[in-house]
């Protein structure tokens, strides 16, 4: 009774490709161990792929806060910057400072010849603003110079006569501007 009909033809091929017998059940297991053991590394490692991913995630959050925050403060150091160089700030710091707007410039040549009219600095005191600079003698700076680029002499020395000939410029040298070139 326990005996199995005989196959014959085309069954009987194909029941030779399958082995027989109980080795069938012994050979499952290793590949049921292999397929648990894939999936439970796959699911470890995505668990570690998360969490790295997280943590990268809090850290770019946090780089990109600090970015903003020093964005910010860039910004703030800029106003400063561009409140103090705005020409009214610099004016009223070189008031404070004592300083005078100068008067025309004059020019050495190489030979010691003065080029223009020198015209000397105007006074605070004589805007009325009540307000007098100091003479560089007042302030104790040896380094102080006159308008000549010599040391300034103290008020109660004899002044000398400059042996430098001053002479008017002839003729002011035209002053000409650049052409664009086409293209640019």
């Amino acid at each position: 009774m326990s005996r199995k009909p005989e196959l014959r033809g085309r069954a009987a091929r194909l029941a030779r490709l399958f082995p027989a017998g109980r080795g069938n059940q012994a050979a499952r297991t290793p590949f049921v161990l292999l397929v648990v053991l894939l999936l439970g590394g796959g699911l470890i490692g995505l668990l570690v792929l998360n969490s790295a991913l997280s943590e990268g995630s809090f850290k770019l959050d946090d780089l990109q806060k600090k970015t903003k925050n020093l964005t910010d403060e860039e910004q703030a150091l800029q106003r400063d910057i561009d409140a103090y160089s705005a020409p009214d700030a610099l004016q009223r710091r070189a008031r404070e400072l004592g300083m005078v707007p100068g008067g025309d410039p004059v020019f050495l040549d190489p030979d010691g010849t003065v080029k223009g009219v020198p015209s000397p600095a105007a006074l605070l005191g004589s805007a009325g603003d009540g307000t007098r600079p100091l003479a560089p003698e007042a302030l104790g700076t040896p380094s102080a110079a006159g308008p000549s680029g010599t040391p300034a002499a103290p008020a109660d020395a004899p002044t000398a006569t400059a042996s430098v000939p001053v002479t008017p410029d002839p003729a002011p040298t035209p002053v000409t501007t650049p052409t664009p070139t086409p293209g640019r």
